[in-house]
């Protein structure tokens, strides 16, 4: 036996066993868990605990897996829209540009650290702290049931293309030049209906998330074998399966393994450098600078037509700094560009503008309602045609979420109340599918008040039934109809007991538990058509 293992295991299992007891604090003051994981990295550093190589394992597979699950959700044609590739070049530039001269003055002055920074080397640092994080803004979202939302779809094409700046930097900057061979890889292209006829074939089991974890970590092996960066092969494997409808099962079925993995790289962060008390001041310093990045983002998506609480949720969500920031960094220090400490000073910002950014993101509803009349000032008359405020036209019937127990229940419900009843979701490609089989779906947000205020002004609906993905987005619709004081019939979908008193507590009038209430459905069908004789 490998006595050498057991010592690595043993040693990486204490620090994720820590890792669990401060992720569990953070969860129980209603921060994520990811900043107790930035904690126990930053404590086991002060300890001098360097990182384990099965923790290092961890962390790049986390990485490679969260990329690929955003491929599978990537829609290419959210990213050629120009409220997402104008606004995301045109805000690196700026605040490069700001944010560059800041440092470079700092130099001037001759601040401690920032001694001796040259113009070049301060637009660099400037550059790694232009990235919002990937891994905050994808958990955020799907914490809250807004992945497929309107001002989720944005934030998450301005993130793949700053990762997609980001990969175009790390390879100009290493200069590693691909490969002759890497012409190869867009043969993927032509073997994508094989790709899919792969994942028709798998399933719904293991085999599933075992092809998945195939193309994830296959395809980043691909690229690197043909000089491009991994995390690229991750992110265009994820877009090839992207349209293929069981594409979102399979992100589904993996998400546990790549919120275990990335673990890992939390840990990994606050490992990264020797603490000084220098590095906390200035990382410290940087924080609030995160701020001016959503005020530009606010300002920037206003003036492209996106309403103005879109322009806002989708900046808040982006109001932090990236772990790709740490990468360039560390480029920076590999090439002599940067002073080794500066890997410390984004760490330790990075993880405190997490801490900040928790608590806002929670609140971007309330803060949009509190401070509206001053968002609207922002806000053009000339409006994109996603991101209009929609009618209910009179019906008397609203279904939220248009998933499986969403659509089941329109179905029904039109059966019995015919044209009246309305089904409305904020997946864009979901709704004009359900169209083009002729029911009458809406696009729309369930958690927007400028909604929920039309809805109070015209009132027609009396029966809202709540069918959407998750127990946070059910309960921010039910304080939506609390503020209007709805007074109609609310039915609310259910997955366990603790979420069926939560639903209830916040104004539910009935709770449908989707487990529980199955089992009731299948016998009663079972004895309408087949009774026992």
């Amino acid at each position: 036996m490998d006595f050498e293992w057991i010592a690595i295991a043993l040693g990486d299992v204490a620090w994720i066993s820590l890792a669990f007891m401060l992720g569990f604090l953070a969860r129980l003051i209603n921060l994520p868990p990811l900043v107790g994981f930035l904690a126990t990295g930053f404590l086991l550093n002060y300890l001098g605990i360097a990182s384990g190589e099965m923790l290092q394992k961890l962390a790049d597979l986390g990485i490679t897996l969260l990329l690929f699950t955003v491929g599978l959700k990537l829609n290419i044609r959210v990213l050629i829209k120009p409220q997402v590739w104008s606004v995301t070049i045109l805000h690196i530039a700026t605040v490069v540009a700001i944010f560059g001269v800041i440092i470079f003055a700092l130099s001037l002055m001759k601040v401690s650290l920032f001694s001796g920074v040259d113009l070049k080397t301060s637009l660099v640092i400037a550059f790694a702290l232009s990235f919002s994080s990937t891994v905050f803004v994808i958990k955020s979202l799907e914490e809250k049931g807004e992945m497929n939302s309107m001002h989720g779809r944005i934030a998450i094409g301005i993130l793949v293309m700053q990762d997609l700046a980001a990969v175009i930097f790390l390879a100009a900057s290493t200069g590693k030049i691909p490969s002759p061979w890497a012409l190869l890889l867009f043969l993927l292209i032509p073997a994508r209906p094989f790709l899919h006829y792969l994942l028709k074939k798998t399933g719904h089991g293991e085999l599933m998330i075992l092809y998945g974890l195939v193309l994830a970590l296959g395809g980043a092996e691909l690229f690197e074998l043909g000089g491009v960066k991994d995390d690229l092969g991750a992110i265009i494997m994820g877009v090839l399966i992207s349209t293929h409808p069981k594409s979102k099962e399979m992100a589904k079925s993996m998400l546990g393994f790549k919120d275990l993995f990335l673990v890992g790289f939390f840990l990994s962060i606050g490992l990264s450098g020797e603490l000084s008390f220098e590095a906390l001041i200035i990382g410290l310093l940087l924080v609030p600078l995160i701020f001016l990045k959503s005020a530009l983002f606010f300002a920037l998506m206003t003036r492209f037509k996106l309403r103005s609480r879109t322009s806002l949720l989708a900046s808040i969500n982006l109001t932090n700094y990236s772990e790709f920031g740490l990468i360039v960094a560390a480029i920076g220090v590999a090439n002599g560009w940067l002073d080794g400490a500066w890997l410390v000073v984004i760490a330790i910002a990075l993880s405190i503008s997490f801490v900040v950014a928790s608590p806002i993101n929670r609140l971007d509803d309330r803060i949009y309602n509190r401070f509206k009349s001053l968002w609207m000032k922002f806000q053009k008359k000339e409006r994109l045609p996603d991101d209009i405020l929609l009618d209910t036209l009179g019906a008397t019937i609203a279904i939220f979420g248009m998933g499986r127990v969403g659509s089941g229940a329109y179905d029904r419900m039109r059966e019995f109340h015919g044209d009246t009843v309305v089904g409305i979701d904020f997946d864009t490609e979901l709704v004009k599918n359900h169209q083009s089989k002729g029911r009458n779906i809406l696009h729309g947000d369930p958690s927007d008040s400028d909604f929920w205020d039309k809805i109070k002004q015209d009132n027609n609906i009396d029966l809202v039934m709540l069918a959407l993905p998750n127990i946070q987005s059910n309960l921010d619709a039910l304080a939506q109809l609390q503020k209007i004081s709805f007074k109609g019939r609310i039915a609310a979908t259910a997955r366990y007991r603790d979420e069926e008193k939560q639903l209830q507590q916040s104004g539910a009038t009935a709770v449908f538990n989707i487990y529980t209430e199955a089992g009731t459905g299948f016998s009663d069908h079972v004895e309408a058509n087949n009774p026992i004789k």
